[in-house]
């Protein structure tokens, strides 16, 4: 007997379920977000993928950049030049751990790889603000 009872209320309050609907939804869309993205990982996660998956991380920031500091051994592939570089990997199973500034470009170069068959390809969240932050190693190119 119930069930006439709350069909009667939503129906009457029909602007609070619709506001608890898009309120909920506010919550959730980052997380769904990040999971279609396959999620960014922590300079942490992104040490144990180096140490223990042999990862490679690729800094796709411009050459001017990358000159004046980025991740201890990473390799430079500009986002521009991603497409047809030679410096990516042949083993298109290793994990890529892809680094820029803050993690916008990032973003946009895992999507790249992943089309181009590197499935494994993650972004460093916070990009190499966070691995500094992390006290992690970094060197710089220039004098």
């Amino acid at each position: 007997m119930n069930g006439p009872r709350v069909l009667s209320f939503l129906i009457e309050n029909w602007t609070l379920v619709a506001l608890a609907v898009v309120s909920g939804g506010a919550l959730i869309w980052p997380a769904l977000a990040r999971g279609a993205q396959g999620g960014a990982i922590s300079p942490q996660e992104a040490v144990r993928l180096i140490n223990r998956e042999k990862a490679v991380v690729i800094d796709v920031c411009e050459p001017q950049e990358y000159a004046a500091g980025h991740v201890t051994g990473s390799r430079s592939i500009p986002l521009a030049s991603l497409g047809g570089s030679k410096d990516l990997p042949s083993n298109k199973a290793l994990p890529l751990v892809v680094v820029c500034a803050s993690g916008a470009r990032a973003s946009r170069a895992v999507g790249q790889l992943r089309k181009a068959g590197y499935e494994n390809a993650k972004v460093l969240g916070g990009g190499l603000k966070a691995w500094r932050e992390a006290s992690l190693p970094v060197e710089s190119s220039k004098p």
